[in-house]
């Protein structure tokens, strides 16, 4: 039989996973540690990671596509050779990092974090409920629409803002023109906006000196969206819980680890026993469109170097 489509995955693991597959398929690994494999491959996998690194030493003659097995694709687009597609992983990770958001939060509002460092020394303190809390949903794409999801039931006013102010059946989505009002309404800012031009830097100086006292702002976009140092500078007024920092790593010595109200896990939003079954079936979809002679899904960056129009 004439095989249609050679496919990469980036570990043995994935071999298994794929088994039943089509004849068709001719599946090998690779995990871009070593040069490119010779010969032509239709779709490689990539491993889990959010670096760009590598990238530029493909050679567009001997691969059409990479499918991502994450959402975000910074610096990807500066460093992929022009001829090669690029797809990110749309529906993997937006639930996990949801309820990390919210886990986050709650561990913030509640003084988890102080109550674990303290262990038997812990002393009772009064914290923050999310009932009753005006919350700012900060960027209203696969994330937000989730983090909207876990909040429901927690009592709480949730304040939507996107790009551009629009409205649905639940209300209105504010526009991200109207930041300067709002931030001063609102309790709780969960940011999970992509990053661009227009967000780097966003929570800085002017957007957390807008915020009420001992308001919190959690993270879980990317870490450029925030001015450290501001951050540094406006600490044991405002709280702030991230799972992405810049630089990331964080260095050990960096003064974000001791100033008081900061929250910091390591880049762990999408790693949950939710992202194997879901960035399974994204790489299944993949290979059914291709030996279906149909486009492939969430294509961010086309063999061009193009981006993909977005709705």
């Amino acid at each position: 039989m004439t095989l249609a489509l050679r496919v990469t995955v980036p570990d043995e693991g994935w071999l298994d996973r794929l088994a039943d597959l089509d004849d068709r398929v001719e599946l090998s690994v690779w995990d871009f540690s070593t040069p490119q494999p010779d010969g032509h491959i239709d779709l490689a996998v990539l491993p889990y990671t959010v670096s760009s690194a590598g990238l530029d030493r493909l050679d567009p003659a001997g691969i059409d596509a990479i499918q991502s097995q994450a959402l975000g694709y910074d610096g990807v687009r500066e460093a992929l050779p022009a001829g090669i597609t690029y797809c990110n992983a749309v529906g993997v990770h937006e639930e996990s990092t949801a309820e990390l958001g919210v886990a986050l939060l709650l561990a913030s509002q509640r003084n988890l974090d102080a109550y674990a460092r303290e262990r038997a020394e812990a002393r009772r303190r009064w914290g923050t409920s999310v009932a009753d809390r005006r919350v700012m949903l900060l960027g209203y794409g696969g994330i937000g629409t989730e983090i909207e999801k876990r909040l429901d039931g927690f009592g709480a006013e949730l304040v939507r803002v996107a790009g551009h102010r629009r409205e649905d059946e639940r209300g209105a989505i504010h526009g991200a023109d109207e930041l300067s009002e709002l931030l001063p309404t609102v309790d709780v800012a969960m940011v999970a906006v992509p990053l661009s031009d227009a967000t780097t830097g966003l929570i800085g100086d002017d957007f957390l000196a807008a915020l009420p006292d001992n308001a919190v702002v959690v993270n879980v976009s990317r870490g450029k969206v925030t001015d450290t140092e501001a951050v540094v500078r406006q600490a044991g007024r405002i709280r702030y819980a991230t799972d992405v920092t810049d630089p990331e790593p964080l260095p050990a010595d960096h003064p974000l680890w001791s100033v008081p109200g900061v929250l910091i896990s390591p880049h762990v939003g999408g790693m949950s026993s939710a992202m194997q079954p879901r960035i399974t079936r994204v790489v299944r979809d993949q290979i059914t469109r291709l030996l279906n002679g149909q486009p492939l899904a969430d294509v961010v960056i086309a063999a061009s170097n193009g981006p993909k129009g977005l709705s």
